[in-house]
């Protein structure tokens, strides 16, 4: 039986979100500086959801365990280290972080289909990461970005681009039956955000 989500908000200037097995979602509040909207928030909800619906967690789980077992032999086979040394950048590099890039790619496919299904703005993924982008940009000084193969996410570049690649077949599940469906579910989530205000402002005024 799959556990509904759970979705809680962390004070923070962090810029972050990520998910637990569990299926518990997390947004630091950071983030905000780039996702503006429900939209873009759904982005990144999506995201963080497709980690778990991919089972990224347990393919970490496993590799770590088959890592143990391998530099345990590193050590039997060779009790002066220098091969232990060697393995594990080498895992590092060859290993670890491509298939960390894999998983994010993954992630960001399956979370712009999720939020189309949901009749979230596909479109919306992309503002968030040029944002993200572009602070970045303005925080090297206009200096390179570390090169992509050290890092355990792809670079903007390559998010911006695949996100192209994927979002005629996000924009035919937004807009399908003429768009009619997600015209009628948005009109419902604004009607939901004018009474959840209307019963926050209510609260607000009998506390004053």
């Amino acid at each position: 039986i799959t556990s509904p989500y759970t979705y809680t908000v962390i004070r923070s200037p962090d810029a972050n979100a990520f998910v637990l097995p569990g299926n518990h979602v997390f947004v630091l509040t950071g983030l905000f500086k780039y996702a503006h909207n429900e939209d873009e928030l759904a982005s990144v909800l999506g995201h963080e959801m497709a980690h778990n619906l991919a089972r990224h967690a347990g393919e970490r789980i496993s590799d770590s365990i088959l890592m143990t077992i391998l530099t345990r032999l590193a050590l039997i086979f060779d009790p002066s280290g220098i091969l232990f040394a060697l393995l594990i950048p080498a895992e590092t590099l060859l290993y670890s972080l491509p298939h960390g890039r894999e998983h994010e790619v993954e992630a960001d496919r399956i979370g712009i289909i999720l939020a189309s299904e949901a009749c979230y703005d596909p479109r919306a993924s992309k503002r968030v990461f040029s944002r993200m982008k572009e602070d970045v940009d303005i925080g090297n000084g206009g200096n390179a970005a570390p090169p992509e193969f050290l890092s355990t996410h792809p670079g903007y570049d390559t998010r911006l681009t695949l996100f192209d690649q994927w979002m005629p077949n996000a924009l035919e599940r937004f807009n399908k039956d003429g768009g009619n469906k997600c015209l009628a579910i948005r009109e419902e989530m604004k009607r939901a955000r004018r009474f959840a205000a209307e019963m926050h402002d209510g609260k607000e005024g009998r506390r004053r």
